[in-house]
């Protein structure tokens, strides 16, 4: 019998709590400090990029970009600021700033979004601000060159355009990854601006305004494969991430005309397009269009944060909660239910890291456990599978598996170490991990 069918009363408000027995903790702090100590280690980053280049079968991403929160220093001063507040009197606050001040220097060039970019490095600093104590002058020089590009995105968006890509609107480099960092600091009240051209984006329309031309799927491969388009179903890249912003600012009071009826629009639409396997409940990767503009039949997915059920199910539990709706609640629950059911070999997350492996599947359930009193035993089976794959003799203890099966030592947040070391940190302490606002989680 699923345990969906006796689920306890939602616990949102509560306090952030280990769901790991005490006597499990210790261990998973110690493999959490030796990897935080090798990924903020400049030599074994060094290395390990250097080893990586020979790993990899994809060079063009392991382009380390200081700015960046996914693969740069500014990913590594948010893991740093999390490592002081679950291990303070360690000296990682100072850690921190050294890695903060690398990732300001070299962001010259730095696009608008949150993952890659300027919106990324904005919250890093304020992860590392002490609740806006210190960095003032940082933070308001990041917002004041941030502001206008950010509003300029949401204009675009407000003005009904034509199906463009994905990154106009995702949570990668898109207005939903831009608007998590406005929820969390917005001194130029630039958050609503993004929200309408997101309710924008939603509108009624056949097919929907987030639907991606074939051109523009972003290789040849998956334009040859979706010849008339497709709609990305991807927490990372597609509509759960616009979904999950707009909820996530109603749940807080922030509110634009249409944003209600907008959160509604994409609910009914991930409904309508679910699917089942032997184990419940999953989403797809993406629904392809047929000639004549209509969804084709659609596939089950990896059981991942950046793509499947997990992220999905995480999106659709924050609409029921600003909506106050039980049954979107209870679909969420039913759904990841089906992914811990689904045999670990099935779920195709293969690598440890975050975007799309197992810490990133553990890290939703973590969420989904402190909300509701469900999935403890998931939990532990997954910080089990965590601590199988630490490998000490490995520069960073951690690799990441590409699909093809090979280990490439990486160090960033989302596809390296240091995003295991957050997700290691929030499964075996009591600090609330305010970090996965970047991951559009909470």
């Amino acid at each position: 019998m699923s345990a969906v069918t006796s689920r306890p009363t939602s616990q949102c408000d509560a306090a952030w709590r280990s769901m790991l027995a005490p006597d499990r903790q210790e261990p998973v702090l110690r493999v959490a400090r030796d990897v935080a100590a090798r990924v903020t280690d400049p030599a074994r980053i060094s290395a390990a990029l250097a080893a990586s280049i020979e790993q990899t079968r994809f060079p063009k991403t392991l382009a380390r970009r200081p700015y960046a929160v996914a693969d740069g220093d500014a990913g590594l001063a948010v893991t740093c600021a999390y490592l002081d507040a679950c291990l303070p009197g360690e000296g990682w606050d100072a850690v921190g700033h050294q890695f903060l001040t690398a990732a300001v220097a070299g962001a010259g060039a730095a696009p608008v979004g949150l993952l890659g970019g300027l919106s990324g490095l904005a919250f890093a600093t304020v992860s590392l601000s002490r609740d806006g104590a210190r960095y003032r002058r940082m933070l308001a020089e990041l917002d004041d060159a941030l502001a206008p590009r950010a509003a300029a995105i949401g204009t675009r968006l407000n003005r009904t355009p034509e199906p463009g890509p994905v990154s106009a609107f995702d949570l990668i480099s898109g207005a939903s990854g831009i608007g998590s960092y406005l929820l969390t600091h917005d001194p130029h009240k630039i958050l609503p601006e993004i929200l309408g051209g997101l309710v924008t984006l939603a509108r009624d329309h056949e097919p929907p305004g987030w639907m991606t031309p074939s051109h523009l799927l972003g290789d040849e491969t998956m334009s040859l494969l979706h010849p008339h388009g497709a709609l990305d179903c991807g927490l990372a890249h597609g509509i759960p991430g616009p979904l999950a912003l707009l909820s996530l600012a109603l749940r807080a009071g922030i509110e634009v005309p249409g944003q209600v009826d907008a959160i509604r629009r994409i609910t009914d639409w991930l409904v309508a397009f679910r699917v089942r396997d032997d184990w419940g409940v999953d989403w797809p990767a993406i629904v392809p269009l047929t000639d004549d503009g209509r969804p084709g039949r659609p596939a089950s997915s990896r059981s991942a944060w950046c793509y499947g059920t997990p992220g999905v199910a995480r999106a659709l539990w924050l609409a029921g909660q600003s909506l106050d709706d039980g049954i979107l609640g209870e679909l969420a629950l039913e759904a990841m239910d089906a992914v811990l059911r689904r045999p670990a070999h099935l779920r195709a997350i293969p690598s440890p890291t975050f975007c799309h492996g197992v810490s990133g599947l553990l890290h939703v359930v973590l969420r989904f456990a402190n909300d509701t009193g469900m999935f403890r035993h998931a939990v532990a089976d997954l910080v089990d599978e965590l601590l199988a794959a630490y490998q000490p003799e490995r520069p960073l203890a951690y690799a990441s598996l590409e699909p093809q099966g090979n280990s490439v030592d990486r160090s960033g947040v989302l596809d390296g170490a240091a995003g295991i070391v957050l997700v290691l940190l929030a499964a075996a302490t009591d600090v609330e991990p305010t970090w996965d606002r970047l991951f559009l989680l909470s």
